[in-house]
């Protein structure tokens, strides 16, 4: 499973219940103002890397270029992705939208 995250950690808490529910095997795609939720020196940043060790975390490069940061600015082992990633991801598997 997919479980995509499009808000801001900081408006809703649609990411921390997004990971309350992931499972060992499934991943979590951070885009939009969900990309607050990857970054480094955030409140989120030790939960976001102790859920690194149960499930795979992606952000979507270009809307992290697109509030003016760079990639250097994600947390260590979140794994970056493109347009075409996100589709293979999507592609892939049963996708759950946290709104």
């Amino acid at each position: 499973m997919l479980h995509t995250v499009n808000k801001s950690p900081f408006q809703t808490n649609s990411l921390e219940t997004c990971l309350r529910f992931a499972r060992a095997s499934h991943s979590v795609l951070l885009f939009e103002d969900g990309i607050y939720g990857a970054l480094k020196g955030t409140r989120l940043e030790s939960l976001i890397t102790d859920s690194l060790k149960s499930y795979s975390i992606y952000v979507l490069v270009p809307d992290v270029e697109a509030r003016g940061m760079r990639i250097g600015d994600v947390i260590d082992g979140v794994k970056p992705v493109d347009y075409a990633g996100f589709v293979d991801l999507a592609a892939e598997n049963t996708v759950q939208a946290w709104l």
